[in-house]
C-alpha cells in the first residue's frame, strides 16, 4: 500500500523551485494568465476525465489515486469545473458509443 503524504501545493513548489510562493504565483499568472491553483485543478480534473473514460477504476479509486480527501470532494470539484457529475460524464461516453455503433 502506498503512503500518501499531504503537502500544500504552494509549499511544495516553493521548496522544489527555491523561490517564495508569492514570486512564483505572480510570475506564473503573468505568463499563463491564470493562477497556479486554477491551472493545477484544471489538469487534475482532466486526469479524472481520462481515468473515467479510459480506465476501469471506480470513483473511490480515482479519488485515492489523485490524492483527493474524499469522493465527495472530487465530485464537488468536478461538478464545479465541468457542470457535470462524474457519473453523468462517464455515462455520456457510453451513450456516444451506442450512438456511433448504430451508424
Amino acid at each position: 500500500m502506498k503512503l500518501h503524504i499531504k503537502i500544500n501545493l504552494s509549499d511544495y513548489l516553493s521548496e522544489k523551485l527555491h523561490h517564495n510562493y508569492s514570486y512564483l504565483s505572480n510570475l506564473f499568472s503573468e505568463v499563463k494568465g491564470t493562477t497556479i491553483e486554477k491551472y493545477y485543478l484544471h489538469h487534475k480534473i482532466e486526469k479524472v476525465k481520462e481515468l473515467l473514460v479510459y480506465e476501469e477504476l471506480n470513483l473511490t479509486e480515482i479519488a485515492y489515486k489523485l490524492h483527493y480527501s474524499s469522493v465527495a470532494h472530487l465530485s464537488n470539484q468536478f461538478k464545479k469545473m465541468t457542470g457535470l457529475t462524474p457519473s453523468h460524464f462517464k455515462n455520456l461516453k457510453h451513450k456516444r458509443r451506442i450512438t456511433l455503433g448504430n451508424m
